[in-house]
């Protein structure tokens, strides 16, 4: 069972044959991740159960028009603790999303708040007819928050030889 769940939470184990770096230099290297051309920022946590923060804001396209326009507005959080005994990191993911209605978006008509794996892929299309009168898929909006945001910090902390562990709650 607790491979299973591992698994589930994205569990990853650094190669055996990298040396592990202290706490301090570890908590340097991530901070640099988020200082880097990436899409989220890295920052002290400020206590509330860990030592940093990534943290990545997204607000979708809006659909619809007028009254009955929405627009989404995302916040994607993963809370860093670093555990220099067990040399590893527990990482648990937050995300919200709160949908504005109108022009301009002003009324919030929900609020979404989850936490646990970020598993979150979502890619918006629709069809358009082309020059040559054929009809199009046309990609507009296009967000891999497991592959833009949780690799790079997991890259990172594996390279440093140590454990990337997800957790439920911080």
């Amino acid at each position: 069972m607790g491979r299973l769940w591992d698994a589930y939470l994205g569990t990853r184990r650094p190669d055996p044959a990298v040396q592990a770096v202290t706490a301090a230099e570890l908590r340097e290297v991530l901070l640099a991740v988020g200082a880097a051309d990436v899409p989220f920022t890295v920052g002290e946590a400020g206590g509330r159960g860990a030592d940093l923060v990534a943290s990545w804001q997204v607000t979708e396209p809006p659909t619809g028009s007028g009254p009955a326009r929405r627009q989404v507005e995302r916040t994607f959080k993963i809370w860093l603790r670093l555990v220099p005994g067990e040399r590893e990191v527990r990482a648990m993911d937050e995300q919200w999303a709160v949908t504005r209605a109108g022009a301009p978006p002003g009324r919030t008509v929900q609020r979404e708040h989850g936490r646990g794996p970020i598993r979150r892929v979502q890619k918006e299309w629709s069809y358009e007819r082309g020059p040559d009168g054929s009809r199009q898929k046309v990609v507009s909006f296009d967000l891999h928050v497991t592959r833009d945001m949780k690799d790079p910090l997991r890259d990172a902390v594996l390279a440093a030889g140590w454990t990337w562990r997800g957790a439920r709650k911080s």
